[in-house]
């Protein structure tokens, strides 16, 4: 567990119920167990989601390093990739027997790996598939299973394509849906590509919610504000934050208190999160023989927009440096920060 010099408060777990109300999205190669862990400093509620693991990576792979976790981390929510029922079920077992608060299927992700393994958004266009991979995921644990999905694939807009996957995916027992309100175009663009060219259309999440009143809704896409945030949560149960919270992870920091009303929770200074995140790093490293430099790449944004930002990232990013305990290194980022404090407060 973290030092009681850590900024978590110990606050209760927030109840299964309001999991969904804020989330940050899987994200490859970004939302690892130490993104992770960085984001729990920030937000005590906030439900964090893994990178997408496949059912053949679990079964044929080395399970405990794929399912590997912080016990800091919860709430945690495992992603898979796949489309047999049978590996579904099997691999929603794995993921509950370790510890985590949910299993949620990839429906939404447009890569061509995906569409070569028959997982991801293409399952949007196979209804009946994904509601027997949900059945036999439920009927395998005791934790929510749920679907992370698009608005449509390819140039099939129509909200009745939505509506009627949805529908149908809930009766294999899912109650919850992440809707991406983008469609997927399986073949013409990169997945970059298709997290900005589909038109963002949240009108179509915000009808589910109205035609579906008994079902969770959570909408994600190009969600960047904590205005929007609010917009949104009008209109749906929840908001999936995902490149926003990323590379401006400060913005998460009011969400314990703004969002989910729990006066408790004080946010915590840049200073201390820095700090516990070098805590960190040197557990990580004593445990696992994790390198800082893994670790410090996903808290380059804590300072994002501050004065001695960019010198400070630079330290925290340089190779060179890989050599040095992860404390020599925070004390020579300390530098450029404390040197730009010292300058605001002369000019002032």
């Amino acid at each position: 567990m973290l030092s009681s010099g850590s900024p978590v408060s110990d606050v209760p777990s927030a109840p299964a119920s309001s999991f969904w109300r804020l989330s940050v999205a899987p994200m490859m190669g970004w939302t690892d167990r130490h993104c992770r862990f960085f984001h729990r400093l920030l937000t005590r509620h906030t439900l964090l989601y893994t990178e997408m693991v496949t059912t053949g990576a679990l079964i044929h792979g080395n399970a405990a390093q794929h399912l590997h976790f912080n016990g800091e981390e919860h709430p945690v929510a495992l992603q898979l990739g796949g489309s047999e029922p049978a590996d579904l079920a099997q691999c929603a077992k794995l993921g509950q027997d370790r510890g985590y608060d949910e299993i949620n299927l990839n429906c939404g992700c447009p890569s061509e790996r995906v569409l070569r393994g028959a997982f991801g958004a293409c399952l949007m266009g196979e209804a009946e598939l994904v509601r027997d991979g949900v059945k036999a995921m439920v009927d395998a644990v005791d934790i929510p299973v749920t679907v992370k999905h698009r608005i449509g694939i390819d140039k099939v807009e129509s909200y009745d394509f939505v509506r009627d996957f949805v529908g149908t995916v809930a009766e294999g027992g899912c109650n919850t849906f992440l809707v991406h309100a983008r469609n997927a175009w399986l073949q013409g663009l990169s997945p970059k590509e298709n997290r900005e060219i589909p038109p963002l259309r949240y009108e179509l999440a915000y009808q589910l919610k109205r035609d579906f009143p008994h079902l969770t809704i959570a909408v994600n896409g190009g969600i960047t504000t904590n205005s929007q945030i609010a917009e949104h949560l009008a209109q749906v149960d929840g908001v999936m934050v995902g490149r926003e919270a990323y590379h401006n992870p400060w913005l998460m920091v009011d969400w314990d208190a703004r969002f989910y009303g729990d006066p408790s929770r004080e946010a915590p200074a840049r200073d201390a999160v820095e700090l516990a995140m070098v805590d960190y790093m040197e557990r990580a490293h004593a445990e696992d023989g994790v390198n800082w430099y893994s670790v410090a790449s996903h808290m380059l944004g804590l300072r994002h927009g501050l004065h001695g930002a960019r010198k400070w990232r630079q330290v925290w990013s340089d190779h060179r440096l890989k050599p040095l305990p992860p404390r020599e290194v925070w004390a020579m980022a300390q530098v450029h920060v404390r040197s730009q404090t010292d300058a605001v407060v002369a000019e002032a």
